[in-house]
């Protein structure tokens, strides 16, 4: 370690000491070593564990599951790419022969891949959450501004909060079904009902979070909104949101963890394309690339996950009215 850390101080070019190199050292190295123990005791474990469809995957095996799903992929894309040409090959000919020929045009049907699940989880999580949000933050700032209308709410937000998905999924599902009638849907029945079922479950963060951001503007900004004879809006828009920002920004985190958890199991149980119908079409397949695929797919969205936390942490900084405010 002390020899590595010489080293790297012949090699300073930024003027670093030798405790500022050891700390970046440390850091750079901390985290691939907790890495590499993870890996190590999943891989001993496996090893030890034998299931109904086979040996639990390792590391190694769902690695190469992981490839598989992706040259899955791109043989499926390729297939796409030579039903296209030979649509347009058709249609050329067909107007060459004859200048006032119908020109037919088919979408390509294929099996959609894992990646193409992923997309749609993107999609379908990320209305949901919009939705939450559209309905959360307007609604948390009347009720933190007005205690006779938090009063009135708050009871509702209570029990309706720690619903389960699983419970509320059977009633939106026969709700959307009696509802949702029409010759030309402009949505699938299964995805208005997993963006629902979303909704429903991530808006309640957002919604506490926001109203507790409100009420906690100081007193003074409220005197000076006072004295400055501010209108309602003008009085939220300078003085509540810039106090209730980070507030907000919390709610927005959990909510967004939220909808990501709640979408997988709507998904599983209302049959709509993404990341869930993956893992439950995997289990229900039960054959000896299940287990890796399956965890493939946990990976996947644990990753996804955390790039969704980051991003929303990315946009609170372009947006914060506090630039001192450190985001972590």
């Amino acid at each position: 370690m002390h020899t590595a850390i010489t080293n790297l101080k012949k090699l300073n070019h930024f003027g670093w000491s030798g405790e500022q190199l050891r700390n970046v050292l440390v850091g750079a190295l901390t985290p691939v070593i907790g890495l590499l123990i993870f890996l190590m005791i999943w891989h001993v474990g496996a090893q030890r564990i034998d299931t109904s469809l086979g040996a639990f995957p390792g590391p190694v095996q769902v690695w190469e599951q992981a490839a598989n799903l992706m040259d899955e992929h791109r043989s499926e894309r390729a297939r796409a790419t030579a039903f296209y040409e030979r649509q347009e090959v058709r249609n050329a000919e067909r107007l060459a022969q004859d200048p006032n020929a119908e020109v037919r045009w088919r979408e390509f049907t294929g099996r959609p891949t894992f990646i193409d699940q992923v997309f749609t989880s993107l999609w379908t999580v990320l209305v949901g959450f919009g939705l939450a949000t559209l309905i959360a933050v307007p609604l948390g700032i009347l009720i933190g501004l007005s205690q006779n209308l938090y009063r009135a709410i708050n009871p509702m937000i209570q029990i309706f909060k720690p619903v389960s998905p699983l419970a509320w999924l059977p009633l939106v599902t026969l709700v959307v079904s009696a509802t949702y009638v029409t010759s030309d849907p402009a949505f699938s029945r299964s995805f208005v009902v997993s963006v629902i079922t979303v909704t429903l479950c991530s808006l309640w963060p957002t919604l506490i979070n926001t109203a507790v951001g409100v009420t906690g503007v100081s007193k003074d900004l409220q005197n000076v909104s006072r004295v400055l004879r501010l209108g309602w809006f003008r009085h939220v828009k300078t003085i509540v949101l810039p106090s209730a920002i980070p507030m907000i920004f919390t709610g927005l985190r959990l909510s967004l963890g939220i909808a990501w958890m709640v979408l997988i199991a709507a998904e599983m149980l209302a049959q709509n394309p993404g990341l869930g119908k993956f893992v439950w079409d995997e289990f229900q397949n039960g054959s000896s690339n299940s287990l890796g695929r399956i965890c493939v797919a946990v990976l996947v969205i644990g990753f996804v996950g955390f790039l969704l936390d980051r991003l929303m942490l990315l946009i609170q900084g372009w947006i914060n009215w506090d630039k001192s405010a450190v985001v972590r």
